[in-house]
């Protein structure tokens, strides 16, 4: 079944990235990523039953590292802590990303 996105969808997704839209962005996105998503759904018509499973092709591996703490000059540090707009000391207050959900 094909899943149509609404203004009010695109509206809550772009929310949730920060990204500020007009009713014409979302409803051109709306109809943009309806269309991909129903795309999608005709893959899932496809029979697969007797393709193995392929979680990686390519051979390669993840390689990590460990995280490092690089020093930062006192004076450039006190001049982002004071440039920040909100903090409590020497801790810098951003939006949240998640609202509960």
């Amino acid at each position: 079944m094909p899943t149509k996105l609404t203004s009010a969808d695109i509206a809550h997704v772009a929310t949730l990235a920060r990204i500020s839209t007009t009713e014409e962005d979302r409803q051109k996105y709306a109809e943009q990523i309806s269309v991909i998503l129903e795309y999608i759904e005709m893959l899932n018509e496809v029979d697969t039953e007797m393709t193995p499973e392929t979680c990686q092709v390519t051979g390669l591996e993840d390689v990590f590292r460990e995280d490092t703490v690089v020093a930062c000059p006192e004076e450039v540090r006190e001049k982002l802590i004071a440039a920040f707009p909100e903090r409590m000391g020497r801790l810098l207050k951003v939006k949240a990303v998640f609202d509960g959900e």
